[in-house]
């Protein structure tokens, strides 16, 4: 709830000081923070009555001087330099100024010089930087995510401006959270000890004031890890229900987008929301697998067909007005069973399409067991088969590679032949790329339970115990990186601290950064490790929210404009 909260707070003390008629005022960033927490109506309910992006306010020149603005933006400089002409030509009555981040003094002197005519009521800071998508999850929505994977030499420019990003992000979390942690970071990593000493810089030193808050008996652990370390989990299919909607159809701020499904009717493909915050059914089955969903839809859908035939039976005025009553709420749930029946029948007719059971079959065995003869027959097999897609021929590839690297060269070449002739579309060189980025030499973590004595003897007991589902029996890094904070024993060697601010004692609340981007199967593993009660609160968090698809995208670029750059430098 913590951080879903937070923002939601912001937004209500924002809008119900100012009295009267509103407009709200957005940017393309603070857009998404606000729609993912707040409905339409709820801002109605505000007396919000025009919601605009500060873009299109700088194009027209209709005066409003009836509605006060209400704006919430980041502190950019582009930003600053559209309020400073709005400012100047003002159309609206009053002007109430909240920004998503700190504001620097220069900015705030611009503000003043540009407000002539006396409309600016206040200017506040309200650390909203960030998109809560789940109690437990957010996300930077950075769309330059590919950056973290391009040495500094190569784009020094591109890569401060994604520190930047993140810094700000992280700041405004602690900020909303009213804590200072203590902050490690992956060692391994070159993005995320830049990220992790910039962020103690700006709360230990620059702005040391602002996070002096009370203190805990122990601090806060912020851990800033990245994406490379375990390049496994976003490359394999999905099978719970909120990560395989994003794997299968895609999720952008809690919403679907159903129009890039073809064989829909005009009046489905519309966009509907999936939030555990206003969609019970979701909220109880969005952790469930593919299995249980079906038979919890149907149980669903049983429910409605009574509701439904109750009202068929209207036969006294009582009878009428109580169907008048209830008929929001009947429309209401007809709209949730109609969507969640969409998206599954949707999803099923690409798993049989894909034949993504038997690919996904292979993925698991590449993640989680070993037998690198086995799994190079499997993965000739799937290559060979003509109903598996270009990508998962791509993924199969890739999860092998990451996990033979080093055991058969000869095998692992006829592999990368073998993609090249039956999947001319990917560019060649992309599986050496990833192993450049992320292979066996460049990682922190235990990514396959083979280096540690520990890992090797839970993995061979899991073995004998068996697996209740052979489809979801990978775990992420995540999931073992969070194990060895809640015992104490994530190594220092491993994860450094930054500065001389270290750990008393166990930490109570731990934000886990991953540079690069999570999974909606890293979120489950944090909310399902705090619904163990362990005494510690993780909250998740990166630059992006990957599928497989946005995963490889990202990679492609990146070893674009490693190309392009390795030829300048």
């Amino acid at each position: 709830m913590v951080l879903v909260t937070s923002v939601r707070d912001y937004i209500n003390r924002m809008l119900q000081d100012i009295s009267g008629m509103k407009v709200l005022i957005l940017d393309s960033e603070t857009v998404s923070n606000v729609s993912i927490v707040y409905s339409q109506s709820e801002l109605l309910q505000k007396e919000v009555f025009l919601v605009e992006m500060i873009d299109s306010i700088s194009v027209s020149k209709e005066s409003m001087s009836h509605l006060k603005a209400v704006y919430f933006i980041r502190p950019t400089s582009e930003n600053i330099q559209k309020l400073r002409y709005q400012l100047a030509n003002p159309r609206f009555g009053e002007y109430h100024l909240f920004f998503s981040n700190l504001l620097k003094d220069t900015q705030i002197h611009i503000l003043a010089d540009s407000d002539e005519q006396e409309v600016v009521q206040q200017v506040q800071e309200y650390y909203a930087d960030f998109v809560a998508g789940d109690p437990y999850h957010f996300t930077l929505n950075m769309a330059s995510n590919h950056l973290y994977m391009i040495p500094a030499v190569v784009d020094p420019s591109g890569l401060q401006r994604f520190s930047d990003r993140v810094v700000d992000g992280i700041a405004a979390v602690f900020l909303a959270l009213k804590r200072r942690p203590v902050i490690r970071y992956q060692r391994t990593s070159d993005t995320a000890k830049r990220i992790a000493q910039e962020t103690a810089k700006l709360m230990y030193q620059h702005e040391s004031a602002l996070f002096d808050f009370r203190r805990t008996e122990s601090s806060p652990l912020l851990l800033v890890i990245d994406r490379r370390d375990d390049p496994v989990t976003p490359l394999l299919n999905q099978w719970t229900y909120q990560a395989m909607v994003h794997e299968l159809i895609g999720l952008q701020d809690n919403k679907v987008d159903l129009k890039a499904i073809g064989s829909l009717s005009k009046d489905q493909q519309v966009e509907v929301v999936l939030s555990s915050e206003q969609d019970a059914f979701f909220k109880s089955n969005m952790y469930e697998n593919f299995g249980d969903i079906g038979m919890n839809i149907k149980r669903m859908v049983d429910d409605f067909q009574q509701v439904a035939k109750s009202n068929q039976n209207i036969q006294t005025v009582e009878d009428m007005a109580r169907f008048v009553d209830n008929y929001p709420e009947y429309k209401k749930m007809q709209g949730n069973v109609s969507k969640h029946v969409t998206l599954v029948t949707e999803m099923s007719k690409l798993v049989e399409a894909r034949k993504l059971m038997m690919v996904s079959q292979t993925e698991q065995d590449l993640a989680c067991n070993g037998g690198q003869g086995a799994a190079y027959e499997a993965v000739t097999d799937l290559l060979s088969n003509e109903s598996v897609s270009d990508i998962d021929r791509l993924r199969l590839v890739m999860l092998y590679a990451l996990r033979y690297e080093k055991e058969n060269p000869v095998q692992l070449m006829q592999l990368f032949n073998k993609l090249a002739s039956r999947s001319p579309k990917y560019k060649p060189g992309l599986v050496q790329f990833l192993l450049k980025q992320a292979g066996m030499e460049k990682r922190t973590g235990d990514l396959f339970g083979n280096r540690d004595l520990l890992n090797i003897a839970r993995n061979m007991a899991r073995g004998l115990k068996g697996v209740e589902n052979v489809y979801t029996q990978h775990q992420p890094l995540l999931f073992q990186t969070m194990e060895s904070i809640t015992r104490g024993r994530l190594r220092d060697v491993d994860y450094p601290f930054v500065g001389d601010h270290f750990q008393q004692g166990r930490p109570q609340e731990v934000v886990i950064f991953m540079v690069g981007g999570t999974t909606y199967e890293e979120s489950r593993s944090v909310a399902l490790q705090n619904a163990t009660n362990s005494g510690i609160r993780f909250i998740l968090g990166g630059s992006a929210v990957l599928n497989s698809k946005r995963f490889l995208k990202d990679l492609e670029e990146a070893q674009r404009i490693s190309r392009s750059g390795s030829h300048m430098v």
